[in-house]
């Protein structure tokens, strides 16, 4: 979008900052929800892609219904808080990968048999040898570290997706993260990551993970916003091609990953073989926004504290065609859950009592691209960071049957599970864990943006009973919806069920709001050390 058309965008929505009348409250059965995805997951706004003209529209309607909701505007005196980002995208013509045995090198055809990561990296020639550390995780509060006693300096680390069960799913998932991995990587010496999936627990087809290989990565302006940076080279290997690069090894990838399902260690060893890998990439400024409203609280003593709702509003854009469709229209992931957000909003607004301490909602960009509008926002938020309580993230939320039982990621991190137990309680619904911690959803979405600025936070998905077929119809739509145009207007979608969500969550929302003392990390929970560096206004507080 042009500087002129985004000014005008600005100035349009400042206009909405305005009284409005009180809400009318969510129809039961899904209608108005239904019809905020409608309009976020039309092929009109192109797939979200983070600062791109659908975008800019998707952004216009969410402050546009904020305001219809009688939300004030919570990014100052309007709704967007803009965010400066950098584009980033591999010139694939002028970069290649290669297995280096003897002298002899075996290309490694991009797209086919790996893809070169563009969120990290740097541009030029690498040439190191291999090293496979097991999961790569350091964590020496578990009493776990694969780096510990590897010669990695100078060379490329080889790791495995997951972790040993024995560490807690939250615990495995922060380690596993990109900022914390880079971090552990970083100070062991290595100069580049080679992440191999373990094919129990792929999400993604290998055939769409290598189509979305072109759309460009994003990174912020501002470098010292960059958390996951520093490494040379980012590689991601085809599962099915992985014995590649164990050919000639003491363990074969089948074997390692036949180790990893039994939950036994894993052994660390030097690949026969270096990795020459040369990087180039074309980077382009963009400006995108994440929209942010306010409810304020109706108690003078509590108004100052915010419970945020948050979702995502970018997705992946125009990408490579399956089927000859080319727009990923992204409707549970997460027109979804941006709709539910403005529902909640809605009921909150309707009701005749209001919330004790004010309620922020925050639809933020970037997620798709690491999380970037969620980071932004937790780092630099437009009301007193002391003031943020808690944050309850909704990301494709995946209501395709009726709601019966809920997952909540960082339900046992802190008090907000007791909470959510207590609300999902009173609506006949069953709290699950994380039913496959491994695929690290509990860094994966906008929550832990806040969780590492000290911030107690939840994220939600519906859930199932083991071995039910309401567990393969999830199944079913990751393999073939998630990240996929598929996931557009024409999937089966229970709306009664999403409605009956929106509900439960706008009484947690209220529950949280209400309680006499603001939620609180358990005393066992790992993650209270970010609240406790945040009140010592360490790096990364909350002033």
């Amino acid at each position: 979008m042009s500087c002129r058309s985004r000014a005008s965008l600005f100035a349009a929505l400042a206009l909405l900052s305005g009284p409005a009348a009180r809400a009318n409250a969510p129809s039961p059965d899904g209608a108005s929800w239904w019809k905020h995805v409608e309009f976020l997951a039309s092929d009109a706004l192109k797939g979200r892609e983070t600062g791109s003209e659908g975008y800019q529209k998707a952004a216009a309607y969410v402050a546009e219904q904020l305001a219809a909701a009688g939300v004030k505007p919570g990014a100052g005196e309007g709704y967007l808080q803009e965010v400066s980002l950098v584009s980033r995208r591999l010139v694939e013509e002028r970069s290649r990968l290669a297995l280096v045995r003897g002298g002899k090198e075996t290309p490694l055809v991009l797209g086919e048999d790996a893809i070169i990561s563009s969120r990290m990296g740097e541009p030029g020639t690498v040439d190191a040898p291999l090293v496979f550390v097991g999961y790569g995780l350091s964590i020496p509060e578990a009493g776990h570290d694969d780096l510990a006693g590897v010669e990695l300096q100078g060379k490329i680390a080889v790791v495995l997706q997951g972790g040993p069960e024995k560490i807690s799913g939250a615990l495995r998932a922060h380690h596993g993260s990109s900022s914390e991995r880079v971090k552990a990587l970083k100070k062991a010496g290595a100069v580049g990551i080679v992440h191999v999936q373990n094919p129990k627990l792929v999400e993604v087809p290998w055939e769409r993970v290598a189509g979305a290989r072109k759309m460009p990565s994003m990174m912020f302006a501002d470098s010292a916003l960059n958390d996951d940076q520093g490494l040379k080279v980012g590689v991601v290997i085809n599962t099915a091609r992985a014995q590649k690069l164990f050919a000639g090894a003491p363990h074969s990838f089948e074997s390692l990953v036949a180790l990893a399902n039994a939950d036994k260690p894993l052994p660390k060893f030097e690949l026969p073989a270096r990795l020459k890998a040369t990087v180039a990439f074309e980077t382009a400024p963009v400006k995108s926004a994440n929209v942010v409203g306010v409810l304020p609280g109706s108690d003078p003593q509590l108004a100052g504290e915010y419970v945020v709702l948050s979702a995502h509003l970018d997705h992946v854009g125009v990408g490579a065609p399956v089927k000859g469709d080319r727009i990923y229209n992204g409707a549970m992931d997460n027109a979804s859950g941006v709709a539910a957000v403005l529902e909640v909003a809605r009921a909150l607004q309707a009701s005749e009592t209001k919330p004790k301490r004010s309620v922020l909602f925050a639809l933020v960009t970037g997620e798709e691209k690491g999380l970037l509008g969620a980071k932004y926002f937790a780092a630099r938020p437009t009301v007193p960071a002391r003031g943020l309580v808690a944050d309850l993230n909704l990301d494709m939320f995946l209501p395709l049957m009726p709601l019966t039982h809920v997952v909540a990621y960082g339900q046992e991190e802190s008090t907000l599970g007791e909470t959510l137990k207590q609300v999902a309680g009173a609506h006949g619904v069953k709290v699950q864990p994380d039913p496959q911690p491994n695929r690290m959803g509990f860094v994966r979405s906008d929550q832990y943006a806040f969780i590492r600025e000290g911030v107690p936070a939840m994220a939600f998905k519906f859930g199932f009973e083991p071995g039910s077929k309401e567990e393969q119809l999830q199944k079913q739509w990751y393999r073939e919806r998630y990240h996929a145009p598929s996931d557009d207007l024409a999937q089966p979608v229970n709306k009664e069920g999403a409605a009956k969500f929106v509900r439960m969550l706008a009484d947690l929302a209220r529950t949280v709001a209400d309680a006499p003392e603001r939620p609180r990390w358990n005393e066992s929970s790992f993650f209270r050390r970010f609240a406790a560096t945040a009140e010592q206004g360490g790096a990364g507080s909350r002033p």
